[in-house]
């Protein structure tokens, strides 16, 4: 089970449970198709985006295999959204797990992304003992490619034309880090993250 006290920490982010504040942001972020553009679902209404918060607000907590933890990203200075991450808890048996991230353009280049991710994967390792930890993009999205190099995540797949999305086939890439490739770059203790 994974119960983390929030906020969580980073140098320069607090990642904390979306709550009713959040639905702005959210539609903000998710109405932009910019942002769905390599995503599965299209720009999102201001309706879906508050169903979407509704159920985020829910996911503070991994309690059995197939539960999700949803947090917000914000700057330390400013209650405002930067981002959101996930963690989801695939496989008891396999100890497996995932993670994503969505960034608001605004906010895309300076590092908010990895560094709201390291510590995704420090609650995975730490908190749920996880052996494996998986991340997934469409084939085209080179900047969330980046993110997961740049947390020591390395390509295991590009699956060629794998899925059919928006009217159109699309490739997949899949990135994975182990649990001792994790603690052995030093991860543990670069992505920081504490509880305040």
């Amino acid at each position: 089970m994974l119960r983390p006290t929030y906020p969580l920490r980073t140098e320069r982010l607090l990642l904390r449970p979306f709550d009713d504040d959040d639905l702005e942001a959210v539609y903000e972020t998710h109405s932009r198709r910019d942002i769905t553009r390599y995503l599965y679902w299209e720009p999102r209404t201001r309706d879906e985006a508050l169903e979407m918060v509704e159920r985020r607000k829910l996911e503070t907590a991994i309690e059995t295999e197939g539960d999700g933890l949803h947090l917000v990203a914000q700057l330390h200075d400013s209650p405002a959204m930067v981002g959101h991450v996930s963690l989801q808890w695939v496989s008891r048996e396999h100890r497996q797990g995932e993670i994503g991230f969505v960034l608001h353009p605004d906010h895309h280049g300076r590092g908010y992304a990895t560094e709201a991710s390291g510590i995704v994967l420090r609650l995975g390792f730490e908190g749920l003992d996880l052996h494996r930890i998986v991340g997934r993009c469409d084939g085209r999205n080179n900047a969330s490619a980046r993110v997961m190099e740049r947390l020591g995540m390395r390509r295991e797949a590009h699956l060629r034309e794998n899925e059919f999305i928006k009217g159109e086939w699309t490739d997949e890439l899949v990135y994975a880090i182990l649990a001792d490739e994790w603690r052995t770059a030093g991860s543990g203790s670069e992505s920081g993250g504490t509880s305040e």
